[in-house]
C-alpha cells in the first residue's frame, strides 16, 4: 500500500545460507518491513498525534485518497511507535542540539510524573466475553493469534515519567516519556545528558517539583547541574492550601497572606519563610489549619537549596517548570481522550511519538527513514 494506492508488482527474491533471504525491491521502496510504504505509515501516524484511530482512519481516506481501516492505522501507528522506544533507548534517536547551540550555553533539565488511562484486568475480560459472545452470534471464528491473552493494568491509571532538555528561549528542547519506574527515568536523564553534551554547558541547572525520585536521580544521574530548582508554583500550590486551612477558602486575607508569603520567598528565600511561617504556628496542634501550616513548614524545610530564588533570579535562572508542564500535557493528550484506554508499550509508543513532533524532529527523523529506505 503506497499513498497513491495499492500497488502489485512482480520482484526477484534471493537467498543463501548465510544471510538467509534477501529482497532489494523491499527495501528500495522501503516496505522490507512493513507492507506498507514510508509515506502510508508517516501519514497514520502524524493524523494520529491528535485523533483517534476511527475518525483518523476516514480522514486519511477523505484527504489522502486512500482506503486504510482504522484497525490497521492502530496497527501502523504502535509498531511505528514500539520502533521509535527502541531507537531512543539505544540513543540511535535524541536531541538534534547540544550545549553549544543554547542559547548562553546554558541548558535546563526538566521531569515530573504523568498519569495515564490504562486496560484493567477485568476490562479486558469484559471485552474478550463480549467479543466471543459477538462471534458465536455471527457465525465467525476468532483472527487472534494463538496466544496467551495480555494481561491487563492492576488500576486504572499509572504514572508515566518525562524528562525534559531546554534552553533559555525555548528555541532548542527535546522531551521523551516512559512507562518505567524512577530508575529508568534516570537512565533516560543520563542518557539524554551524554546527548546534549551537559558537562560542557557554562550554565546547567533543573526545574521541577521537587518529587522525591525525581530529586534523587538528578543527583544520581546528573551530579554536574550547578542547582536544582523547586519550581515556584508548585510551592504556590502548598502555600494556597495552608491560607485556606488557616483563613478560609475565598478569603481576602487568605489571598493576602499567600501573596505576602511568596513575596517572601521569591525576594528574601525560604529560611525568611520559615522564620515568618513560625509566627501562625501555636501551642495547639487542632486549631484550624496548624496541620496544613506544619506540612508547608516540612515541605519547605526539606527543599531550602531548592529554593534560593534571590539567588537563581540574579542568576538569571527560570524558576518555573512551564516547559515541562506543557510537554506533559503535549504526550498525554492524545492518551487522555473519551473512554480511551491503553496498555502500557501502545501508551509508550504513542506518547513517543508525540514526543518527536513536540521536540520539532518530526521531519528529521521521518526523512532519515526515508533515505534508509
Amino acid at each position: 500500500m503506497t499513498i497513491n494506492g495499492r500497488i502489485d508488482f512482480c520482484r526477484p527474491v534471493f537467498w543463501n545460507k548465510d544471510r538467509g533471504t534477501v529482497i532489494p525491491m523491499d527495501s528500495l521502496l522501503g516496505i522490507d518491513s512493513s507492507n506498507y510504504s514510508h509515506g502510508v505509515r508517516e501519514i497514520c501516524c502524524r493524523e494520529s498525534l491528535n485523533t483517534a484511530f476511527v475518525p483518523g482512519s476516514d480522514n486519511i481516506t477523505r484527504l489522502a485518497q486512500f482506503d486504510i481501516s482504522s484497525s490497521t492505522v492502530r496497527e501502523i501507528v504502535e509498531q511505528e511507535g514500539r520502533s521509535l522506544v527502541n531507537a531512543q533507548r539505544k540513543g540511535q534517536v535524541g536531541p538534534d542540539f547540544t550545549s553549544k547551540d543554547c542559547t548562553h550555553s546554558t541548558i535546563i533539565i526538566g521531569s515530573d510524573g504523568v498519569m495515564v488511562p490504562r486496560v484493567t484486568e477485568e476490562q479486558k475480560r469484559k471485552r474478550r466475553q463480549t467479543e466471543a459472545k459477538k462471534r458465536l452470534q455471527e457465525n465467525r471464528q476468532s483472527t487472534a493469534r494463538a496466544a496467551r491473552p495480555r494481561k491487563g493494568s492492576d488500576g486504572p491509571y499509572k504514572e508515566f515519567k518525562l524528562v525534559t532538555a531546554y534552553d533559555e528561549d525555548k528555541r532548542h528542547q527535546y522531551v521523551a516519556g516512559t512507562s518505567g519506574n524512577h530508575e529508568e527515568a534516570g537512565r533516560m536523564m543520563r542518557q539524554m545528558g551524554r546527548q546534549v553534551d551537559l558537562s560542557q554547558a557554562q550554565v546547567k541547572y533543573s526545574v521541577s517539583d521537587g518529587a522525591p525520585w525525581i530529586v534523587n536521580q538528578l543527583n544520581i544521574q546528573l551530579p554536574m547541574l550547578d542547582d536544582n530548582v523547586l519550581d515556584y508554583y508548585h510551592l504556590g500550590e502548598y502555600v494556597t492550601k495552608a491560607s485556606h486551612a488557616l483563613f478560609g477558602q475565598g478569603s481576602q486575607e487568605a489571598v493576602s497572606w499567600k501573596a505576602k508569603m511568596m513575596e517572601t520567598v521569591k525576594n528574601q528565600g525560604s529560611l525568611v519563610m520559615l522564620d515568618r511561617l513560625g509566627d501562625y504556628l501555636t501551642d495547639k496542634p487542632d486549631d484550624s489549619g496548624q496541620t496544613e501550616l506544619q506540612d508547608l513548614r516540612d515541605y519547605l524545610s526539606k527543599r531550602i537549596s531548592m529554593t534560593d530564588y534571590p539567588t537563581f533570579l540574579q542568576q538569571g535562572y527560570d524558576i518555573g517548570s512551564g516547559p515541562t508542564e506543557s510537554f506533559c500535557g503535549c504526550l498525554t493528550e492524545r492518551l487522555k481522550g473519551g473512554g480511551m484506554r491503553w496498555d502500557k508499550d501502545n501508551a509508550e509508543a504513542v506518547m513517543a511519538l508525540a514526543g518527536l513532533y513536540s521536540s520539532h524532529l518530526w521531519d528529521k527523523y521521518w526523512n532519515i527513514n526515508n533515505q534508509a529506505a
